[in-house]
C-alpha cells in the first residue's frame, strides 16, 4: 500500500517554506553584487551564503513536518491584535529613536510588544527592558560606536 506525503505538522512545514522562500531571495539579491571568492570575499558573498544556509535550514524544517513521527499541529488563525501591538511598537521605536534617544525608544519598544504576549507581566516587562535596554547600549553606542542619540534632544541641550 502506497502512502503519499502527509504534512503532519503544518507549523513547521511552513516555517520551512517561508524559510526557503526568504533564503533563496536573499541569495537571488546578492546576485546582483560581486560575490568574489573564499579569499576575496565581495559583497554579495555574506549574504549569499547566508540566504543558502536559511533555505537549507527551511528544507530541513520543513521536511520535518512531514516526518510519520512529527507531532500533529496545525496552523491557527493569526492573533490580528498581537501583531498590530508588536508592528505599533516596532513603529514607535522608529519614530522614536532620533528625537527622544534610543535609551527611550527601546523602553516603548520592549515595553509595548511584552503587552502581546500571553504571559505578560510587569516584572517581567521591566526586567526585560532594563536588560535588553542596557545590553543594546553597550553594544550599539559603546561596542560598535554607532552614532544615535542616546538620550532625549531636550535632555542634552
Amino acid at each position: 500500500m502506497a502512502s503519499g506525503l502527509k504534512i503532519r505538522n503544518q507549523k513547521d512545514f511552513a516555517a520551512g517554506v517561508i524559510y526557503i522562500a526568504f533564503g533563496a531571495a536573499f541569495s537571488l539579491g546578492a546576485l546582483n553584487y560581486s560575490l568574489g571568492d573564499p579569499a576575496r570575499m565581495g559583497p554579495g558573498w555574506f549574504p549569499f551564503w547566508v540566504g543558502i544556509l536559511l533555505a537549507l535550514s527551511g528544507v530541513v524544517t520543513a521536511l520535518a513536518g512531514l516526518r510519520r513521527d512529527a507531532a500533529a499541529e496545525k496552523i491557527k488563525r493569526p492573533d490580528l491584535r498581537t501583531m498590530a501591538i508588536v508592528l505599533g511598537s516596532v513603529v514607535l521605536f522608529g519614530l522614536l529613536l532620533i528625537p527622544m534617544g534610543l535609551v527611550a525608544a527601546l523602553c516603548v519598544l520592549i515595553l509595548g510588544s511584552s503587552f502581546a504576549s500571553h504571559e505578560f507581566t510587569w516584572k517581567g516587562a521591566l526586567a526585560s527592558t532594563v536588560l535588553l535596554t542596557l545590553f543594546c547600549v553597550g553594544v550599539f553606542i559603546y561596542g560598535i560606536n554607532l552614532q544615535m542619540p542616546l538620550w532625549p534632544s531636550f535632555l542634552t541641550r
